[in-house]
């Protein structure tokens, strides 16, 4: 690990004047701390926001919630309003890492996850993201947990939140403080596909800081599912997750559908259009393939991870099956 400087402000302005393109906020560090000791990043200071008042959740006037940056992801998952009015978030939250790391883990670091890619994290090899233009070994390599839709020649790494994938089926907004003053960027511009550009993992500056995610009303609380598939129960990241939400009419119907996925991309994953595709139809598992089919339609899989199409297809259907029955199933 490089030598840094250190800087704990007390107030917002201070920790945006303090940011710049050598610099990097820090909360929980949870994943921060590993790409330093891994020498895969080296800011040249540390500015530790945690004595920010950005702890809160609190409710805000069009009846959803803001949650502020520095809320763990223990306290998210086990809130009240969390967990009775968007049990998608709370079932996503608790499918990731694990209670200690949980318990540390800020919500806005949780969208600045890097990718969990091996060789993103080998230094020894190279990679576009951490070196852009020295090449993606990944293609043509160990790619079995790599991505299936909307890479590029020059990365196919995916994305590893859980809690990402559901903020994205519920259409959370993120708050940013930055020298230009205050922005509200809708998740789905939030992260970016790779493109030529890699090292771009979402559209914050240099100087911006997420200071709060606010979610829309609730809607889907009585129909929600995140499923995650993994290689083991618990601590592993998904090969495919899946966040399920519907709203179905009185007369059974859907009356509004979300699904995203995780694990496949370098961004959680929608199609507003195969979701737009499901309303007043019947919730069964015929509809729900044909909707999985839409959602993967130009998936391009690699060496080792064309099974991926099969299992998100599948997991797809699980999903919307369990949310059509109800919310209820823990992860």
């Amino acid at each position: 690990m490089t030598p840094f400087a250190y800087s704990k402000p007390t107030q917002l302005d201070e920790a945006i004047r303090l940011a710049g393109p050598h610099t990097r906020f820090i909360a929980g560090g949870t994943n921060l701390l590993d790409l330093m000791k891994e020498n895969l990043t080296r800011p040249q200071r540390l500015i530790d926001i945690t004595g920010l008042p950005l702890h809160g959740v609190e409710p805000t006037a069009d009846g959803g919630l803001r949650i502020g940056a520095l809320v763990s992801n223990a306290d998210l998952a086990w809130h009240p309003r969390i967990e009775r009015d968007y049990p998608l978030l709370s079932q996503a939250l608790l499918a990731g890492a694990s209670p200690q790391l949980r318990n540390m883990a800020s919500t806005g670091g949780n969208l600045l996850q890097r990718t969990r890619c091996y060789y993103f994290y080998d230094a020894g090899t190279p990679c576009n993201k951490r070196e852009p233009g020295s090449g993606c070994p990944a293609r043509d390599g160990l790619n079995r947990i790599h991505a299936i839709l909307g890479a590029s020649a020059a990365c196919v790494a995916v994305h590893p939140s859980d809690m990402c994938v559901a903020l994205a089926a519920l259409e959370a907004v993120v708050i940013v403080v930055g020298s230009d003053g205050e922005r509200r960027i809708d998740f789905a511009d939030f992260h970016r596909l790779p493109g030529d550009t890699p090292e771009r993992d979402n559209v914050l500056a240099d100087d911006d800081l997420v200071v709060a995610i606010e979610l829309p009303a609730a809607r889907f609380a009585a129909h929600s599912r995140y499923l995650k598939i993994r290689d083991r129960a618990s601590y592993a990241f998904a090969l495919v997750s899946v966040a399920a939400a519907l709203e179905i009419s009185v007369d059974g119907t859907i009356a509004q559908a979300r699904i995203a996925l995780g694990g496949v991309a370098h961004k959680p994953w929608r199609q507003p259009k195969a979701e737009a595709a499901l309303v007043g139809l019947a919730p069964d598992a015929g509809n729900f393939a044909r909707a999985a089919d839409a959602l993967l339609q130009g998936a391009q899989p690699l060496a080792h991870n064309a099974f991926k199409i099969e299992l998100a297809r599948r997991a797809i259907v699980r999903a919307l099956s369990d949310a059509a029955v109800g919310t209820g199933v823990r992860p």
